[in-house]
């Protein structure tokens, strides 16, 4: 992802609906880079394909991104975060972490209704901060749309990580899990 590109990180609640949501379909089919987090996915693909492949945790992904020295550098990631109370927590935690985030590179989303994704107002502020990282703590079935906006109207191509409630895990904005139980 350094080179920029869409990752997004499938969760099995909206795979089942794959046939249905054309644009979640559409997102996912033009990301640049698929995690398999979701174990229903990874067991299917295996079957069909007669294959192995093993499944990788957004959580486990999200971990080694913060370890990065360009993320970790003020101002070079911008987030999307999905409310006020999330983004608190989310950027407390950070912090603990090290990690400062400018408030100019908080985003908090407005609720995207209907199937087609339209924010110029993320697109403005994105292309005029420039980060080398954009990433999304939405809900799964919206942040991938959100991320082939993005990938699409920008003027740019930074590395667009949807990496949904990932964060919320370690923050303790959702139910905490140590990291070993995600192995």
């Amino acid at each position: 992802m350094r080179g920029g590109g869409l990752l997004v990180v499938p969760a099995a609640p909206e795979l089942k609906d794959l046939e249905t949501k054309a644009s979640y379909r559409e997102a996912l089919l033009n990301a640049d880079m698929v995690i398999t987090d979701s174990a229903y996915m990874v067991m299917v693909w295996n079957r069909l394909e007669h294959d192995s492949i093993r499944r990788l945790s957004g959580l486990e992904y999200l971990v080694e991104l913060l370890k990065q020295p360009e993320v970790r550098e003020p101002g070079n990631v911008l987030w999307i975060m999905a409310g006020q109370q999330s983004a608190d927590r989310n950027l407390t935690w950070l912090a603990g972490e090290g990690i400062h985030v400018p408030e100019d590179c908080v985003y908090l989303a407005p609720m995207y209704i209907g199937e087609e994704i339209v924010d110029q107002a993320l697109v403005e502020r994105i292309d005029r901060i420039r980060p080398q990282h954009v990433i999304l703590t939405l809900g799964g079935g919206t942040q991938e749309r959100v991320g082939l906006y993005l990938k699409r109207n920008l003027s740019y191509l930074p590395a667009i990580h949807c990496i949904g409630a990932a964060i919320a895990f370690l923050s303790g904005d959702q139910v905490r899990i140590p990291m070993w139980a995600d192995r």
